[in-house]
């Protein structure tokens, strides 16, 4: 074939790709309207998680897994916003990594609502300001956000699905790297790139902002002045990327959750979390953590956080393979409330992204 007639058989497989994309989105639409009357939740991610699992099953090239999730992201992200005007809150300011997780989830097609803290993005969700919301949960290199963790102690909010997202740094700026003399970072980043800012920035003052997007901000407004940043922030404030990939850990990734008012159904592949608190004498979390080994259940994650309202009295957050209505995992909460003062299920979710 030349090329007019390759032209010609995508202008023709363009028709029925616009037809059936109609067709597909008028049958989610028919589904939305059943969901909104039984008063269920429009989102679903168990059924999400099904249909890109499928759709990679039946790719034979040459587009990439990747690149049809991407495609299929805004395919549902567009239905969506068609079902039901929804608006999604999130750690901001606008393109930082959070950000740019959850339009990794939701897509590009619906509301997104910046939020100054994490307590802002569970009130937004709490008062139905938002049907959602997006915040960071643990970086694989700098380990747990503990502000998240202690949000859950006073929230009915539920985890609905996580979001696992590579982070890749760069430095950016308007001046060549040999003039800059001033460098922003948020913490977290700079506690990723350190290795990298010590041999490559080794004399430039380093200055800690509050976000990743502020400190590209800052960078785009100062002369002779750099920032660690992600591309979606270089390319909102007007900055070049200098250098990318600039993290010292090359599996670097952040781990974000959604959060939501109702827990996913099963789905075979399933992530719990739960909160607990125990009576403070010997033995204790061994004794509760028993109920793990005694059903036969990884525990994926541990983690402790004061109370705040005792001297000494700590929560505890446990992930587990397994969704809560698992016979072993429901077992095992039983026995958990039989040991501890206090067992939360923060939620069961799709495990992966």
């Amino acid at each position: 074939m030349n090329i007019p007639e390759h032209r010609k058989a995508i202008d023709s497989l363009d028709a029925q790709i616009v037809k059936l994309l109609n067709e597909r989105t008028k049958h989610v639409l028919e589904i939305g309207d059943i969901k909104l009357k039984a008063g269920e939740e429009i989102y679903a991610p168990h059924r999400e998680r099904a249909v890109l699992e499928r759709i990679c099953k039946l790719n034979h090239g040459p587009i990439t897994n990747e690149s049809l999730r991407a495609i299929y992201r805004e395919v549902m992200s567009s239905a969506l916003s068609l079902e039901k005007s929804m608006t999604i809150a999130y750690l901001g300011p606008e393109a930082t990594f959070t950000h740019q997780a959850a339009i990794r989830r939701f897509g590009a097609s619906l509301k997104y609502s910046a939020q100054k803290t994490v307590a802002d993005v569970f009130s937004e969700v709490t008062k139905n300001r938002a049907d959602y919301g997006v915040v960071p949960i643990e970086n694989s290199t700098e380990g747990v956000v503990t502000h998240t963790l202690d949000m859950f102690v006073d929230s009915d909010l539920k985890i609905v699905a996580q979001i696992v997202l590579p982070i890749q740094h760069c430095l950016v700026s308007t001046c060549k790297r040999e003039q800059i003399k001033k460098l922003y970072s948020h913490p977290q980043s700079l506690g990723q790139c350190r290795i990298w800012v010590q041999t490559h920035l080794p004399n430039a003052e380093i200055i800690e902002t509050s976000s990743n997007a502020r400190s590209a901000e800052f960078a785009a407004k100062e002369k002779n002045s750099a920032a660690i940043a992600g591309s979606l922030a270089a390319e909102h404030y007007g900055l070049r990327i200098l250098e990318s990939d600039i993290q010292d850990n090359s599996a670097n990734a952040t781990r974000f959750l959604v959060l939501g008012r109702q827990c996913s159904p099963p789905t075979g592949k399933d992530r719990t979390s739960i909160m607990l608190s125990l009576s403070h004498e010997v033995g204790a979390l061994y004794k509760a953590l028993a109920a793990f080994r005694r059903f036969k259940l990884n525990m994926t994650k541990i983690e402790s956080r004061p109370s705040k309202r005792k001297a000494w009295e700590y929560y505890f957050f446990v992930d587990c393979e397994g969704h809560k209505e698992d016979k072993r995992v429901a077992k095992a909460i039983v026995e958990l409330q039989k040991e501890c003062n206090f067992v939360k299920v923060l939620g069961s979710y799709p495990n992966g992204d």
